[in-house]
């Protein structure tokens, strides 16, 4: 699913040059469930930006699906995102004025997918918020918020889902829920990989990547994933 091969990030500040990422390698399989963790500053947010195509790397390799990302121009690189990468964010990025299901829609709508309703519509279904397809983010729950948005991750049947810190702004009840979604669609072979600083959260991953200074220091196996 995912090849990445000393892969780096070096960022130019006023005249000096800040690595934020030295040579990371590592592989990830179709239906895994891998935590990033690490302190601020570690690099977990730069590695997370490059896996999703948000960023280029200064050097190294990146494969997704066999394809070569670091060889992509912006065009592409946008199309890769929009159709193999599902995002999932703390602060859920939802539109609104947009209903919940129109929210779901939108990858579909930017990709020209026939039957785009329908297919958020399933998407909602998947996450339990078919019966809020209606109402706007501001008539949704916190949880129901973040469901939208997974709801709007999956709505490519992409390769992989990014979740950046998605518990963070939860209170623990509705953290625990959403958790449990994401180890639901696990079981599903959807592939995670979910960056988080709460050792609670990683807890519920099959595997934790611990990241330093820009390295992967650790990277072990946590079982079949804790409940």
């Amino acid at each position: 699913m995912i090849e990445v091969e000393k892969l780096s990030k070096i960022y130019q500040m006023g005249g000096q040059q800040v690595p934020a990422l030295d040579g990371v390698t590592f592989k990830i399989e179709k239906g895994e469930f891998v935590a990033i963790m690490g302190p601020s500053g570690s690099g977990k947010s730069t590695l997370m930006n490059l896996i999703g195509c948000l960023d280029i790397p200064s050097s190294g390799s990146y494969r997704l699906e066999n394809l070569d990302i670091q060889d992509l121009n912006p065009n592409q690189l946008a199309e890769v995102r929009n159709r193999r990468i599902g995002f999932v964010f703390q602060s859920f990025n939802l539109l609104p004025r947009a209903t919940a299901l129109e929210n779901t829609e939108l990858p579909l709508l930017y990709g020209r997918v026939p039957k785009a309703t329908e297919i958020a519509l399933q998407a909602l279904e998947r996450v339990g918020l078919a019966h809020r397809a209606k109402h706007k983010p501001t008539e949704l729950s916190g949880g129901e918020r973040q469901r939208v948005a997974i709801a709007r991750a999956l709505v490519n049947n992409p390769a992989i889902i990014l979740a950046d810190e998605p518990t963070g702004n939860l209170d623990s009840a509705t953290g625990k829920e959403i958790l449990d979604l994401f180890q639901e669609l696990n079981r599903e072979a959807v592939t995670l990989i979910l960056v988080t600083h709460e050792q609670e959260v990683s807890r519920r991953a099959k595997r934790i990547m611990q990241m330093k200074d820009g390295k992967i220091i650790a990277d072990t196996s946590n079982g079949a994933g804790l409940c």
